[in-house]
């Protein structure tokens, strides 16, 4: 299929360099793109020159994006190597992305190798919050710190209003105050989070609780606001987050950093005891751990597993190197593991070969419910 392409938009700073590195090209859907147009039970496939899909290669490609059937305003990128391979509209009018692989490969190994620079800045981050906590007053550094601390104490995610006014979902910085609950030193949340999961988890932080229950006198329904000098509510959202992680961490951290941290430590120490069990014995047990992490991110476990767990830490375990690092507590034994030669390059073809075309999993899964007792993850 012969394919006239518009011209692409210009890809911003860092995915100009990705799209370089893998051999794709940048694109949008807002382009000429192939329709899918239902026939019977099933469906064709229109290119933008308004000649049907013909070809048992591209056809092939198409089916292996696996767009569900319900997907509505579907478009499929007319080239191989475009970085979005496909859009489409769920059941609730959210656009859903399927990504080309190697864009996912790329991502996924930027964001696990930046991992021990963030273990490093973890320190920094943290007497920048207890400081920041201490200030008097409500001022906006204060409420980031509160928020900060909750992200790692609960790694609840951060949230977006955009899933807020899409699908009813909630993160930490789009709380309302009916989502919360002081009592004394003890903060319980009650909310619907991403996917439809309900979060219920209590902390119990003196500090925090004060600070919450002055964010939730201030008048309006958003839990986390501050009052700026000229007496005007402004509240706090997740680009003010991660630009609090860059600032005080010295790096490009974002709060999403906080569950790859946690789900990886913590799938390290739980491997770490598990002995020299058979081949099968330990893919089990592999996903055993994956599943208990995921539960507390609140994932499922192939998203936890291909984007939150380092690949190299079950890699380590199934092929027995992690036995040499047993003795050694888990942060540093994770240091060590990652540190060691060709790190890189075998992450890159780790996460590629686990990365599926489709980028995003189907927010199909009926609700469920995720509690905890908040609690810091081992660092």
């Amino acid at each position: 299929m012969h394919v006239r392409r518009a011209r692409a938009p210009a890809p911003p700073g860092d995915a100009a360099r990705v799209v370089r590195a893998e051999g794709l090209r940048y694109v949008s859907d807002s382009e000429p793109g192939i329709r899918r147009i239902r026939r019977g039970r099933g469906f064709v496939y229109v290119a933008p020159d308004g000649r049907r899909v013909s070809s048992a290669h591209e056809l092939a490609r198409i089916r292996a994006l696996a767009i569900p059937p319900a997907y509505r305003d579907v478009w499929i990128c007319p080239i191989p190597e475009g970085h979005i391979q496909a859009t489409g509209r769920d059941a609730r009018g959210r656009k859903q992305y399927r990504y080309h692989p190697r864009w996912r490969a790329h991502r996924d190994a930027t964001k696990f190798d930046r991992m021990l620079e963030f273990a490093h800045a973890l320190p920094r981050i943290r007497r920048r919050v207890a400081a920041d906590l201490r200030r008097p007053g409500l001022p906006r550094e204060k409420v980031l710190a509160a928020v900060v601390h909750l992200l790692e104490s609960t790694l609840v995610r951060v949230g977006n209003e955009e899933y807020v006014r899409a699908n009813g979902s909630f993160g930490l910085t789009t709380l309302r105050d009916d989502h919360v609950d002081v009592t004394g030193a003890t903060v319980s949340f009650e909310f619907r989070g991403k996917s439809g999961i309900v979060h219920r988890v209590r902390l119990e932080d003196p500090a925090v609780a004060r600070i919450v229950r002055s964010c939730r006198d201030i008048p309006g329904q958003v839990l986390f606001q501050w009052v700026d000098a000229d007496g005007e509510r402004r509240r706090i959202d997740s680009e003010d987050v991660n630009e609090y992680l860059r600032e005080a961490g010295g790096g490009p951290f974002t709060a999403k950093d906080y569950r790859t941290w946690f789900a990886t430590l913590e799938a390290l120490r739980c491997l770490q005891t598990a002995g020299t069990p058979s081949a099968r014995q330990a893919k089990r047990r592999v996903n055993e751990i994956v599943a208990r992490i995921a539960h507390r991110l609140g994932n499922t476990p192939t998203v936890c597993r291909n984007c939150y767990v380092h690949p190299r830490v079950i890699e380590a375990f199934l092929d027995g190197r992690l036995n040499s690092l047993a003795g050694l507590p888990p942060r540093r034994a994770l240091h060590r593991l990652l540190r060691s030669p060709g790190r890189r390059a075998a992450v890159r073809e780790r996460v590629r070969a686990a990365s599926p075309v489709r980028a995003l999993h189907d927010a199909r899964r009926p609700a469920t419910t995720r509690s905890a007792v908040a609690a810091r993850p081992s660092a």
